[in-house]
C-alpha cells in the first residue's frame, strides 16, 4: 500500500453575518447568554445564490491552489455534506463540473457533523488502496437553511461554510490513520430533522454528553491505536459544536488549552465544514508545521462519531502555488 497526506488545505465562508445582538433580538433573550452557552460571537449566513455547491466550489479552488494541483489530475471528488443543493445529483457532481475535473468520480456522504472525518478516512483509503493518486475532500453545509429561526436550541449555533483539502499519493509510509469512526442510531431522535417539519430539532443536553463522551473516548483510542500518548499530540481540531464541548473534551484529555484549536467563536458550528475551516485557518496563521500530530474528532447527528491522525504537510519538500483563498475570518 502506499502513503496518503494532506498537501493543500482551503475553505470559504459567506460574507453575511448573523450577531448575537441581532439573534437577541429575534429571540428575546440576552446577548450576553448566547456567547456563555456557546462560545459563539457571530456566525456566517449564505445569501442568495450562495450553496452547499457554490462554498464548497471556492474552498476547493483554495486547496487546489495550495497544493499545486491542477483540478483536471483528480481522481475523486468527496463532499461531506447534510445539505445538498438537491436530493440527487450529489453536490459532489456540481463541485466537480464547476472544477472541470472531467477525469474524476464524485460522490457525498452523509454522517452529518462527522461528514468530512468519515470523507477524510475514506479519501485516504482510496489512495493508500492504489486507486486514486488525488483525492479532493470537501466539508459543506448551509444548515441556517434548515434550521428553526425560532428556536434558540439550534438557531444561536449553526453558521454555512465550507473546508477543503487535497490528499495526495507519497512515496512514503501514509500521513493519514489511522481512522476509528462509530455509530449508533438508537439515539437518532436527539438530533435530527423530521421529515414532517424539514427542520433541525435537538435534545441539547443528551447531545452534549453524548458528544463529549464519545469524541473523548474515540480520541484514547485512536491514540492508543497509534503508539501515541497524549504528549505527542501538537493539536487537536475537533469539530466545533459548541465552545463548551470542546473545553470539555480538551479537559477530559488532559491537553492544554492552546493545543485544542477553534474558530467557533467567529463562525459558528458549521457542521462537516468546521473541521477543514479549522485545518486552513491553522495552517495559514502558522498554527500547524509540517509533521505536527494532529488528532481530529467529530460528533455528530446519527450519531455517529470517531476521530483520527494527520501528520501535516506532505514530508515532502514541495514549491506551493500560495495559501488557500477566503481565508478572512
Amino acid at each position: 500500500m502506499t502513503g496518503a497526506a494532506i498537501t493543500g488545505s482551503g475553505m470559504a465562508l459567506p460574507p453575511s453575518e448573523l450577531s448575537n445582538a441581532d439573534l437577541a433580538v429575534r429571540l428575546g433573550v440576552d446577548e450576553d447568554s448566547i456567547f456563555t452557552r456557546t462560545g459563539i460571537r457571530t456566525r456566517r449566513i449564505a445569501g442568495d445564490g450562495e450553496t452547499t455547491a457554490s462554498l464548497g466550489t471556492e474552498a476547493a479552488h483554495g486547496a487546489l491552489k495550495a497544493s499545486g494541483v491542477p483540478a483536471e489530475d483528480l481522481d475523486m471528488v468527496i463532499v461531506a455534506t447534510s445539505t445538498p443543493d438537491y436530493q440527487m445529483p450529489s453536490a459532489a457532481s456540481l463541485v466537480q463540473t464547476r472544477l472541470n475535473a472531467a477525469g474524476a468520480g464524485a460522490f457525498d456522504i452523509n454522517a452529518a457533523c462527522s461528514g468530512f472525518l468519515y470523507a477524510l478516512a475514506q479519501g485516504s483509503a482510496l489512495v493508500e488502496a492504489g486507486m486514486a493518486e488525488r483525492v479532493l475532500v470537501i466539508g459543506a453545509d448551509t444548515l441556517t437553511r434548515v434550521t428553526d429561526a425560532t428556536d434558540p436550541k439550534t438557531s444561536i449555533i449553526f453558521g454555512d461554510g465550507a473546508g477543503a483539502v487535497v490528499i495526495e499519493k507519497v512515496d512514503e509510509p501514509t500521513r493519514l490513520g489511522p481512522f476509528k469512526l462509530f455509530s449508533d442510531g438508537s439515539l437518532a431522535p436527539l438530533l435530527y430533522i423530521p421529515p414532517e417539519e424539514g427542520v433541525m430539532r435537538m435534545r441539547g443536553r443528551e447531545v452534549y454528553r453524548h458528544a463529549v463522551e464519545g469524541m473523548a473516548q474515540a480520541v484514547c483510542d485512536i491514540i492508543e491505536a497509534a503508539g501515541f500518548t497524549i504528549e505527542d499530540v501538537d493539536a487537536l481540531v475537533a469539530h466545533q459544536a459548541n465552545a463548551r464541548i470542546l473545553e470539555a473534551v480538551g479537559t477530559r484529555l488532559g491537553l492544554k488549552e492552546e493545543r485544542v484549536l477553534s474558530n467557533i467563536e467567529r463562525v459558528g458550528n458549521t457542521s462537516a465544514a468546521s473541521i477543514p475551516i479549522e485545518l486552513a485557518l491553522a495552517s495559514e496563521s502558522g498554527l500547524l508545521a509540517d509533521d505536527d500530530v494532529v488528532i481530529v474528532t467529530a460528533f455528530g447527528a446519527g450519531f455517529a462519531w470517531g476521530a483520527g491522525v494527520v501528520r501535516w504537510g506532505s514530508g515532502q519538500p514541495r514549491a506551493r502555488a500560495g495559501a488557500g483563498e477566503g481565508m478572512d475570518v
